[in-house]
């Protein structure tokens, strides 16, 4: 069986849960590819319809993830007024360093990391709730939804259980990719 015909069967369960476009982003047989790890099978996808935090749902912030071995691969958008240079003004008054302009399809973007968290919960008669650590870094790339950078963003974010994300040209890849199958050609 070719590595295109095991992810395939993964794929139409997710992209049938919601239909959304973050879903048909990943509803295809080569994310692995994508993320530089070919012979990989996916070993979990999912998809939400949920809003962006802190919004008071307010914000729609849909979002499908695939994991594989190495890598967990989860493409977002955001619908907000928040530009790619505001948002990288937060990143600079937060001290951020580790962050990098560019431009993705003619549109402002930028690359950014954080730590994800790791959750632990001990599900035997201890009783103990679990405890909340550090995760691995994850790399981000942010894009503006549009070429104007009039609010709003695809994000494309990558890590790894390994905590070594892949080089910041794998997410450039990646956007250049399934992006185009999000929101249609660059403005």
């Amino acid at each position: 069986m070719s590595h295109r015909a095991r992810n395939s069967a993964l794929w139409p369960t997710l992209g049938a849960r919601s239909g959304r476009a973050e879903d048909a982003a990943l509803n295809r047989p080569d994310p692995a590819q994508l993320l530089g790890t070919p012979s990989e099978t996916a070993t979990a996808a999912s998809g939400s319809i949920g809003t962006a935090p802190l919004t008071d749902g307010k914000v729609a912030r849909p979002e499908a993830e695939v994991a594989f071995d190495t890598y967990t691969l989860n493409v977002s958008a955001t619908y907000d007024d928040l530009s790619i240079a505001q948002y990288v003004r937060v990143l600079e008054t937060g001290g951020e360093q580790d962050y990098e302009q560019l431009e993705v399809l003619g549109r402002p973007a930028v690359l950014s990391s954080d730590h994800t968290m790791e959750i632990t919960i001990d599900l035997g008669s201890g009783g103990s709730s679990g405890s909340v650590e550090q995760g691995p870094l994850a790399r981000s790339l942010s894009v503006a939804l549009d070429g104007k950078d009039r609010g709003g963003c695809h994000d494309i974010t990558v890590w790894s259980t390994s905590g070594i994300p892949p080089d910041d040209g794998v997410l450039v890849d990646i956007a250049e990719e399934v992006l185009p199958t999000v929101s249609g050609p660059a403005a």
